[in-house]
């Protein structure tokens, strides 16, 4: 198993090309330029400077920006201007906008990439109403009442990887070994693939196409074909359930409303369920787990069954926000954020760190302390683009972290959290590796 997860390594590229495909696309339309962004290949610094950490921080340069005013220009490019939200109550108030002063529909500039609906495309990156009724079919497969069904095969996968980090220490001269693809990557990877309904053998295959399509380091931000054939398995996924619907999510949709939605729809769904589902559990469950190895009486308390589990989850999810900036939000005409004047095709970015440390969030809002009275975090984001998975992400974050104790209450980090291999500039944040002794 760690074999098979060891090419998985940084979050893919979709939603960070969409910041800047989406910016340079507003100002080709403006001229009457068509666009064709699938090419583009970096993202300038004065752009992307805010995805990168401090450990396990946003920059401080953030905190600065938002102490002077939570809505701060960022930059301008190619003429058009991009701000950036980190005060909470700004942040909240931009995500659950339903006047239409936002559009987050960048597909028609993205030429071919996005002139048959986007292979960066999805529920993030569309306006009601194919918002809306593409929503309504995702929604039903991820209530609490229907992912209850994959309890057992969560708790399931969760022990397999456990023997499997075991095993692994046991074989090791030093007893060390890598926490990322024996647990955090592994865990939502086949849970996803559960959720999906995809077969074992299919899964060899989906793997390496998720293999590619999370190691940019080669592509940059425009690794499109990685996206692309995960994508285009998951459409011939669903072609093949059309007709042998299988026991997840594709065929449950398929059995709920027949050709009411076409596969064209419901594979681009299932592409955003594995990209969603994928990537922030993952990350979540590599940062957390550090997170409570360095405060022992948190990690103590989860061994013995003592925690409030929830609340520890809750205040990871806050502390980590692994998503740094939530989908891009572009003016459709002048609006007023937090005072500031945002003009019509201007872009708005919600940084998702920054306002999930504001200082409304109480004492040391740095600090992780799962005692704190939490106001709602934006880590999943809010309002109509609030990420569906949500829940699904929380089961097994409630599930793995304390099994993970119960199992290795001695478990030590090798590096403290000040000297792990962080992700560098990458929307959904993470580590390269993080190495642990398991069994002291």
């Amino acid at each position: 198993m760690s074999k098979l997860f060891g090419g998985l390594r940084q979050a893919p590229a979709r939603v960070l090309a969409g910041v800047q495909t989406g910016v340079r696309g507003f100002v080709l339309k403006q001229v009457g330029g068509r666009v064709d962004l699938s090419k583009v290949d970096r993202v300038p610094a004065s752009l992307g400077w805010p995805l990168e950490r401090e450990g396990l921080d946003p920059p401080g340069r953030l905190e600065e920006m938002r102490a002077e005013h939570p809505v701060s220009l960022l930059t301008t490019f190619l003429g058009i201007k991009v701000w950036l939200v980190t005060g909470y109550d700004a942040g909240h108030e931009v995500l659950v906008d339903r006047s239409g002063a936002y559009s987050t529909d960048i597909r028609p500039y993205v030429g071919k990439a996005g002139a048959d609906g986007g292979d960066i495309g999805g529920l993030g990156f569309t306006d009601p109403p194919d918002h809306t009724r593409l929503r309504k079919y995702l929604t039903p497969e991820f209530t609490r009442r229907r992912l209850q069904r994959l309890e057992p095969l969560v708790d399931a996968i969760i022990e397999r990887q456990l023997d499997e980090i075991e095993a692994a220490a046991r074989a090791a001269e030093d007893g060390v070994v890598d926490l990322v693809p024996l647990f955090s990557f592994p865990i939502p990877f086949l849970v996803i693939c559960e959720l999906l309904g995809l077969s074992d053998e299919r899964r060899a295959i989906f793997q390496e196409l998720g293999s590619a399509r999370f190691d940019v380091s080669s592509g940059g931000i425009g690794a499109f074909g990685a996206i692309s054939g995960s994508r285009e398995f998951l459409l011939a996924e669903t072609a093949r359930q059309r007709h042998a619907p299988g026991p997840g999510l594709i065929g449950q949709i398929v059995r709920d409303h027949g050709d009411e939605i076409s596969d064209y729809d419901l594979g681009g769904l299932a592409d955003g369920a594995f990209t969603g589902g994928m990537e922030t559990s993952a990350g979540m469950l590599a940062l957390g787990s550090a997170v409570l190895l360095e405060h022992r009486e948190t990690w103590k308390q989860l061994a013995a069954g003592e925690a409030d589990v929830d609340a520890v989850v809750e205040e990871l999810l806050r502390y980590l926000s692994v998503v740094q900036v939530a989908f891009p939000r572009f003016a459709t005409k002048d609006v007023e954020v937090a005072g500031q004047q945002v003009r019509k095709g201007d872009v708005v970015l919600v940084h998702l760190p920054a306002v999930d440390r504001d200082p409304s969030f109480g004492a040391c809002p740095h600090a992780f302390d799962p005692g704190r009275e939490v106001r709602s975090h934006l880590a999943f984001g809010h309002g109509i683009h609030r990420c569906v998975g949500a829940e699904l992400a929380r089961m097994e974050l409630r599930k793995a972290y304390p099994a993970l104790a119960r199992r290795f209450p001695d478990l030590a980090l090798v590096r403290g959290t000040d000297d792990l291999d962080y992700f560098g500039s990458s929307i959904v944040y993470g580590v390269e590796r993080m190495l642990v002794r398991p069994l002291g």
